[in-house]
Formats: structure tokens, sequence, C-alpha cells
């Protein structure tokens, strides 16, 4: 599939989601600390330690929630035209739940997924049941949707991130920063430079921020700005830390999409380098490593990831991840075509 430039982006973002969440892995919910105690330096993919909280004793290149929702996400799409059927949505994130049970893996739906999933289960409205969700988890699965909708008209591609947040992230911080993610990637596969991506990203973040709940955190599109102000002419996992005491890299999606966009500039979107710098940084790392390597995956292409790493985690996951990307962007170019 990937033999033009365009489609090595688009297959560059699913394939870097996939890298950076297995980075992050064996360091989620630790402390800096503790992840440079544990690991050391983190130069590949580790086994995580027998005592990770969330991953314990998984092999190096396990994919955890984030890849594995984002594919779900995908072959949503795929199913319903490019559009999301919120009460069928709600069901495959439990069915997804509890295979993660069998599997032994305590990957488990995020909070704010949790709650909106049981008001729905009360009767509550999908546009309801998702007012209170403020953290990462919108975003982290939203690089399908990228890639199944043009960069413009902004305004249509910040919908279909709404249609994709309303149910369990239905708040203007949460589709802000899922459009912001968007925006980059979408635009990353038309060809964008670095600076045309962050452009369309945060004009995306502001026009986003204008949709769900009203934040009580201040405005993700400021945030972003601020973080990417921060990393401006830096480089390296130290700036990478010192930006991260100061921004924040836990679930909130006030901290740790913002720190996401620092990364993708401290590392001139190479997402191994995003990868790598993600996974030390502490917190939620692999969510944080994910977001930023799909991005910096969509502006390099799939040739900018050393492909013994692909074929690791494609190997220990069982992955096979292009007939997937082929179906998105069948409906993005159907969306192209309607919109002609």
């Amino acid at each position: 599939m990937a033999n033009s430039p365009f489609q090595q982006r688009a297959l560059g973002a699913l394939v870097g989601v996939a890298i950076g969440d297995a980075m992050g892995m064996p360091t989620q919910t630790l402390t800096r600390e503790e992840i440079a105690r544990q690991y050391g330096a983190i130069a590949s993919f580790r086994d995580a330690g027998p005592d990770q909280p969330v991953s314990a004793g998984l092999p190096a290149g396990t994919i955890t929630d984030d890849t594995e929702q984002s594919i779900l996400v995908a072959h949503h799409l795929i199913a319903r035209s490019g559009h999301i059927d919120q009460l069928a949505w709600a069901q495959e994130l439990l069915t997804w739940e509890r295979d993660t049970h069998t599997r032994g893996v305590n990957d488990l739906l995020g909070p704010s997924t949790k709650r909106a999933i049981e008001a729905l289960q009360r009767g509550v409205s999908a546009s309801e049941a998702g007012r209170f969700g403020t953290t990462n988890g919108a975003a982290m699965r939203i690089v399908p949707v990228a890639i199944a909708t043009p960069a413009t008209p902004l305004g249509a591609l910040v919908d279909a991130v709404e249609e994709s947040c309303r149910l369990t992230h239905n708040t203007s911080e949460a589709i802000g920063s899922a459009s912001a993610v968007a925006a980059a990637v979408s635009r990353g596969i038309e060809g964008g430079s670095l600076e045309e991506i962050l452009d369309a990203a945060l004009n995306a973040a502001a026009l986003g921020e204008q949709r769900g709940e009203p934040s009580k955190g201040g405005s993700i599109r400021n945030r972003i700005a601020a973080a990417l102000a921060l990393a401006a002419g830096r480089s390296g996992t130290l700036s990478a830390i010192e930006i991260a005491v100061e921004i924040g890299t836990s679930v909130s999606a006030l901290q740790s999409i913002p720190m996401a966009f620092a990364i993708l500039r401290l590392t001139d979107a190479d997402p191994w380098s995003a990868a790598l710098t993600s996974a030390v940084i502490g917190d939620d790392t692999d969510t944080i490593g994910a977001i930023a390597c799909g991005m910096a995956g969509a502006s390099s292409g799939i040739a900018a990831i050393p492909p013994e790493a692909w074929a690791l985690v494609q190997r220990v996951n069982g992955l096979d991840l292009e007939p997937i990307v082929s179906g998105l962007l069948r409906l993005r170019a159907a969306r192209v075509e309607e919109g002609a």
C-alpha cells in the first residue's frame, strides 16, 4: 500500500501510535525518578518490570490501550462510512475492556470513558454522558479520524473529531486537544511542513475548544502554544524533562497533549526520537508517546521509523495496519469527492 508519499505518511501516523505506545508501555504511571532507577537510559523497547502497576511482565514492544482503541475506532469508522454510532461505540469499548481482562492485562477504560458509558447505561443521552470527560482518552485514539478526514475545511475536520468525542469526552479541552492532534496528523499526511502542521493544530484547537462543555481549566489552544514556545529552539531529553516539570504529564488533556506537542517540536517530528523522549518523562508516557509519535509519523512517514522496530511491534502484537490505513484513506477520498 505504501507506494506514494501520501500513503507512507498515513501509514506512518498509525504505526507511529503503536511505536510510541509500545515504547512507553513499561514506564507508564512511573515517576521520572522511578524510570531512571528501574530502566536507566532507554534506547529501544524494554520489557515491563515485575512491579509495573499496569503492564507487569509484558514483553518489549507490547502495545497498550492507546493503539488498541485507535484500531477499534478505525474499524468502527470503516464499517460505518466514517461516522460514529454512539451506542454501538459504547458496546465496543465495553467488549474491548472485557477482552483485556481475559488476556490478563490491566489496561482498563479510562476514568472519563468509564464514567460516560455508565451514564449512558443509566439512560443519559450521549451528549450529556461525556460532559465530564477532560482526560486525554479522546486524543489518544483520534489518529484514525485524522487519516479519514482532510485537513480542510477545518470545520468539517472538527465536526468529525467532535462526533468521536461526544460519548466520552464532550468537553472543550477534550475536543480542542483531539482537534489539535487530528489537524496535525491530517495536515502532516498532506505533506505540510512542521510549522504548517503546528499552525493547523493551533487553529483546530481554537475551533474545537468552542465545542462541548466549557472548560474550567483554561484554553487548550493557549496551553499548546505555551508548550511550543517552551520547546522552540531546543532539543534533547533533558529539555523534554525540564518542560515536563513545567507542563505536567498526567492523563489530563490540559497537560499531556501540550507535552506531546512540545516533544513533536523538540524532536523535529522524528518519530523514533519522539518515542524515546516520551518514554522517560514520567506518568502517562505511553499515551504521550502514542500521540507525539503518531503526529511525527504523519509528518515524516513510515520510512522514518526503523524497520526493525516496527517488525518487532508487529510480531509481538500480531498487527497488520496497512489494510486498516487503506480503508481509512478510502473514506478520506470519499470526503474529498463529496466536497469537490
